[in-house]
Formats: C-alpha cells, structure tokens, sequence
C-alpha cells in the first residue's frame, strides 16, 4: 500500500491508495477499459499522469484486473493492514466506497443494466461512501468491520458481473 501511495503523491493524484483503488475497481466492474493512462479515467482528469509501466500503480492495474476476473474469487481491497487502528481502516474502506461508486458511475454510465442485488449492493456502497470512520471500538467492533469489507469485496465483484462481464458475454453472442 506504501509503494502505491508514494507513487499517487509523485503523480499528484490527490486521493488515498484505498480510493484510488475503489475507483479503479469501479472503473473496471463498471465495463471501463484497461488501460496505462487509468489514473485519467477513473479520477475524470485528463490531466493526470499514466504510471510508469512496471511502477506500483501499473501493477496496481494489472493485479487488480487480474483479481476482479478471477473465477477462484481471488479479488482483494487494498486497505490498511489488521495492524491499523479501527478508525485508519473503517475510514479507508469507506473512502474505497467513495472511490468505487465514482469510477462505477463514469464507466457504466446513469442507467446500468442491474439485477435487483446489484441495485441493493450499490446503495448499500452509498450509504458506506458517506459514513465518517469510527474512532475507537471493541472486538465486536472488528468483527463488525471484517463482514462490512467482505460484503463490500462481494457487491464490487457482483457489480463487475451484471456490468462488465454481462457485457462482455453480449458481444460474443453477437
């Protein structure tokens, strides 16, 4: 996560590593294109700079579309580690929301075709992207927390099976 910051701060993207990585993800489950110059895409600025090819943030693409189109379910958010406190990684989950639903929203479009689970799954995305961190909890706290970011990774991977792979699928029937 470290690598990936320092190279978002090098290329001024002004946003955290988690979501940077939201916004990829939406990018992509939303039928968005794998592409070098993806900082520009999911961020909506023209401006940004494409990572170098082989830096963090290029393997940050390749990874992550290599995990989002797992069948094996391999795909991963990139969060603090369990190390973190509760607030440093409830607030990166949420910003990863926040992240996720921009890049979603520029790839495919106001209107997606959704099942009603998809539909369910991002406006639970939603009501994610504007909560504020917890400060401080217990073991049910954590608990609370691990299920919140497994349901999050389960929605993302929906939604990249409604939008992208139903797409997908369509042009090879065609």
């Amino acid at each position: 996560m470290s690598e990936v910051e320092a190279e978002s701060l090098a290329l001024t993207l002004s946003t955290s590593a988690a979501e940077l990585h939201g916004a990829l993800c939406g990018w992509l489950a939303g039928g968005g294109a794998d592409v070098r110059e993806w900082p520009a895409r999911v961020l909506a600025d023209p401006a940004a700079a494409t990572p170098a090819a082989g830096g963090a943030l290029d393997r940050l693409r390749a990874t992550t579309v290599a995990q989002i189109g797992d069948a094996e379910f391999g795909f991963e958010l990139l969060l603090p580690d369990a190390q973190a406190s509760l607030s440093e990684r409830s607030g990166a989950l949420f910003d990863w929301c926040r992240g996720f639903l921009g890049g979603f929203g520029l790839a495919a479009g106001a209107a997606p075709n959704l099942s009603e689970e998809s539909r369910e799954a991002l406006g639970d995305l939603a009501k994610f992207a504007a909560t504020a961190p917890q400060e401080e909890g217990d073991e049910e706290d954590e608990e609370a927390l691990a299920e919140l970011e497994e349901f999050v990774r389960v929605a993302a991977l929906g939604l990249h099976g409604d939008v992208a792979l139903a797409a997908r699928h369509r042009q090879r029937l065609n």
